[in-house]
């Protein structure tokens, strides 16, 4: 697996510390990090996949009406 060297300010730095030392919900740094990276890049695809909705004509709502939507249910 390659290995990266990344410079983190210090509220980043302790909000991961916190995480993996005070919360557990992680073993080390580089779990968080990579959890982080997977939920990133699931958004960007559902957000393209949104988009390509939109854009088709198969939906008539905008993205921010389905978010404001989605949010509204929850409530």
């Amino acid at each position: 697996m390659p290995r990266q060297s990344i410079t983190l300010t210090k509220h980043n730095d302790a909000w991961l510390k916190n995480h993996v030392e005070g919360i557990q919900d992680y073993s080390n740094k580089s779990e968080l990090i990579n959890d982080l990276i997977r939920r990133a890049r699931r958004a960007e695809a559902i957000n393209r996949k949104l988009d390509l909705a939109e854009k088709s004509g198969f939906v008539k709502q905008s993205s921010t009406e389905m978010l404001k939507e989605f949010k509204s249910e929850l409530l």
